[in-house]
């Protein structure tokens, strides 16, 4: 008999949902090439269509307005350049703006130059400094182009979720374009791309239950778009070219569906976080709990136990059938220190640790986590003593 095991990151990957698998399945039955005019291609053809408008009305966006792509991370790519077109025309984008703590596929700079990369500071909380970011945007020389401004809806780490209208705000003000990383926000907060605080989303499926392998760039209006990262046979609306996953966007579909519906859930999902927390606080007293000061998702806790490195923590919870995560998955399966609490001021955190639970996240997962929580926390206190 398996010993059991409690999965409690979600936030690296959340389960493929049993509508995401059967929409794969089904897809899987369809041969044909979904660019082919005859019935076999047409088919295929509205499964993706069928799944781009309900990736489209998780954020309340126009359908259209939606090109899949492989993932995230190649969305954000796809986004941050410096070329653009408006219309048949070409447009410039002079500079990029981010966050520093936003996620590696935005704070790497995409295809702008290096020197071309401003990176905003975070308060305490890992707020982005609105102050910083309009007096970077005053100083914007237009004449090189528009500003560019990339940050993280909600942090992939500690859960925080940005002032959304108020980053809208600031960037409008100064005549520029907002793309938002809506990777961890998408189907645990109400996003609304038709309210104007922002120009383009980036999502992911196997964030929220679909597979990995498909993602999104929407955009609020396709006036202006990026020069395309991946240019051929001129699928999607030759933004993205190349033949369409069409089984992992089925998945991607389903999965949007049941996010849109699942938002309505998070009271509950709440309540879990809010019971990992006192947990954590009632057997490690000294533990730092992150951005706890900030509005954050309600499935995401990002703690620190003093003394205690993250790879040791992270390993003994494994050894012990529970999964969670130190820090972001998506840096080459390192385990370090976080450059978000680093960007938040916080960087001496040696044992930041990740919980993130879901949908399907279980009062017995809860139990798991909290024995072998006390059972870390005995060993430390062991060794203190000892010392």
């Amino acid at each position: 008999m398996a010993p059991e095991r409690a999965y409690l990151d979600y936030n690296a990957s959340a389960p493929l949902t049993a509508a995401a698998r059967e929409a794969m399945l089904a897809a899987f039955e369809i041969a044909a090439n979904p660019s082919s005019v005859h019935s076999e291609g047409r088919a295929a053809r509205r499964l993706i269509e069928d799944a781009r408008r309900a990736v489209a009305a998780l954020v309340n966006a126009k359908p259209d307005h939606v090109v899949f792509t492989s993932g995230a991370t190649e969305a954000a790519a796809m986004l941050l350049t410096p070329d653009w077109q408006m219309g048949r025309g070409p447009l410039r984008m002079g500079r990029l703006y981010v966050c520093q703590a936003d996620h590696p596929c935005l704070l790497n700079g995409g295809r702008f130059a290096a020197d071309r990369v401003t990176r905003i500071g975070v308060d305490r909380e890992g707020i982005v400094d609105l102050a910083e970011l309009e007096k970077a945007l005053a100083a914007h020389d237009k004449a090189e182009g528009l500003p560019l401004v990339a940050i993280h809806a909600a942090n992939n780490e500690t859960g925080v979720i940005q002032p959304l209208e108020r980053l809208g705000q600031v960037v409008k003000a100064a005549g520029g374009v907002l793309a938002l990383d809506a990777v961890q926000a998408a189907g645990r907060i109400q996003l609304d791309l038709s309210a104007g605080y922002a120009d383009y989303l980036i999502l992911s499926s196997h964030k929220m239950g679909g597979p990995k392998g498909a993602g999104a760039m929407i955009a609020a209006s396709d006036l202006m778009m990026p020069k395309p990262l991946v240019t051929g046979g001129g699928q999607e609306k030759g933004h993205r070219a190349g033949t369409e996953n069409l089984a992992a966007i089925a998945g991607f579909g389903a999965a949007a569906r049941e996010a849109r519906l699942a938002i309505e859930d998070m009271a509950r999902i709440r309540a879990l976080r809010d019971e990992v927390e006192a947990t954590v606080k009632a057997i490690v007293p000294d533990a730092e709990i992150f951005g706890a000061g900030a509005e954050r998702l309600a499935n995401t806790t990002f703690f620190a136990i003093p003394g205690l490195k993250a790879e040791t923590a992270q390993i003994a919870f494994d050894l012990a059938g529970v999964a969670l995560s130190a820090g972001s998955a998506c840096s080459s399966r390192k385990v370090g220190p976080s450059h978000v609490l680093k960007a938040m001021g916080r960087g001496e955190a040696l044992g930041a640790l990740r919980v993130s639970v879901g949908h399907a996240t279980t009062a017995k997962d809860l139990e798991l986590f909290r024995k072998a929580l006390a059972a870390i926390a005995a060993r430390r206190s062991d060794r203190e003593k000892a010392a």
